[in-house]
């Protein structure tokens, strides 16, 4: 896990807001976190136990704040070059007239995606992790509090490339969407069977490539599904527009399911 591959150490963990300048420049203004001191310990085990039970408590923390708001957020995951941000570009251009959408963006360097997020006109920070391979829920309570997202809005927290470490940390999120490719193979839920176990929905993206690539739409879901009965499967392509609308129906169904408009 994490106290293993390095990304433990926060040293490198920089939250910033992205900013267009008149010229059309865009600057991040990001801010070191705090370092958080080691007390020592040797067992690796107890670390892992000890980093997930404090994460878990924040991202309590994290959903009660986004719930008085009533604010949904979805956190996306994927393998670098799923397509994440192409699809929260084409999601924001479909839905933001009718809601407020903001995107929380977590690499671990540039700012490339928070700039053509920022490019379709809705509030992004970037979030860079440094060596880390994971947003945690410090990091989004940190984000949000640079984003300051607009009560009953989304929020799109994009996770950094990874099926691995994004799966255990808890981010406060309301659902978990993980993105995959056909470029990818139909046996990416045997592979990393905790982040489709964990998933709410499951978006099979460049369909439009399935004539071109060997993947089977049908095994990967069956193989998603056994990991995990009551997953959703959206088989999409962003270029092409195919399932698009199931897509952003399956958003606005959860931000009414969770976050009932009454009052507004």
């Amino acid at each position: 896990m994490c106290t293993t591959c390095g990304c433990s150490d926060p040293s490198g963990i920089r939250v910033g807001v992205v900013h267009r300048h008149g010229d059309g420049e865009v600057h991040v203004h990001a801010h070191p976190a705090a370092a958080h001191s080691a007390d020592g310990a040797t067992r690796t085990v107890q670390i892992e136990h000890d980093i997930l039970e404090r994460n878990d408590a924040l991202a309590a923390a994290n959903r009660r704040w986004l719930a008085d708001r009533h604010i949904l957020a979805l956190n996306m995951m994927s393998s670098p070059g799923a397509g994440k941000t192409t699809l929260l570009q084409r999601t924001i251009r479909e839905i933001a007239l009718d809601l407020p959408v903001s995107v929380i963006e977590g690499d671990q360097e540039t700012d490339l995606d928070a700039a053509r997020i920022r490019a379709t006109g809705v509030p992004v920070v970037q979030i860079n992790t440094g060596a880390g391979c994971h947003l945690d829920a410090d990091m989004l309570r940190r984000g949000l509090e640079a984003l300051a997202p607009a009560d009953h809005s989304v929020v799109f927290v994009e996770n950094v490339g990874n099926l691995v470490c994004p799966a255990l940390f808890d981010l406060g999120e309301a659902a978990r969407v993980v993105v995959i490719s056909v470029t990818e193979g139909d046996d990416k839920p045997l592979k990393y069977p905790h982040m489709f176990a964990a998933a709410d929905l499951v978006v099979i993206n460049k369909v439009d490539l399935l004539p071109y690539v060997d993947f089977d739409v049908e095994r990967c879901t069956a193989h998603a599904r056994r990991l995990n009965p009551s997953l959703e499967v959206l088989p999409l392509s962003v270029t092409r527009g195919d399932g698009l609308a199931a897509w952003t129906r399956w958003v606005a169904v959860h931000t009414v399911s969770l976050f009932p408009t009454e009052g507004r």
